[in-house]
């Protein structure tokens, strides 16, 4: 695989909850995080004193961070009603000769900044909040 932009990396939102999705105007700088929690089931009879772990098991997330300059109005107030109201709605991530993740995300969190010569900037944070689906590009 060739390199990437960095700027193909895209985060989009259902807009209205009817499946059209935008993306996230303004993000200069975006994250996503995969996790999974495992679950340790070593015993005495564990081979060699090794540690097993239960395959399968334990809580899988995926977190995405974000940054950028304002450029959309209608991008920026969904984010920060969705914050505010605390809703769950759907995300579309699209990483770049990967593929295209989609699910239920929660915005965590939302950072405001700017300095006196500067733009006034934001950061955002999500989390997942249900099933994701992952389609190859």
């Amino acid at each position: 695989m060739a390199a990437q932009n960095g700027k193909d990396l895209l985060v989009k939102v259902d807009m209205t909850s009817d499946g059209q999705f935008e993306t996230i105007a303004g993000l200069r700088a975006t994250r996503v995080s995969f996790n999974a929690e495992t679950v340790d089931v070593t015993s005495l009879e564990s081979q060699g004193g090794w540690r097993e772990l239960l395959a399968g098991a334990g809580v899988r997330s995926c977190s995405i961070s974000g940054a950028g300059v304002f450029k959309d109005e209608g991008t920026d107030e969904r984010a920060r009603q969705l914050f505010f109201d605390g809703e769950v709605p759907d995300f579309q991530i699209i990483i770049p000769d990967f593929g295209v993740i989609e699910g239920r995300f929660l915005v965590t969190a939302i950072e405001y900044a700017g300095s006196h010569n500067g733009e006034a900037t934001y950061e955002m944070s999500l989390a997942s909040a249900g099933l994701l689906t992952f389609v190859a590009l």
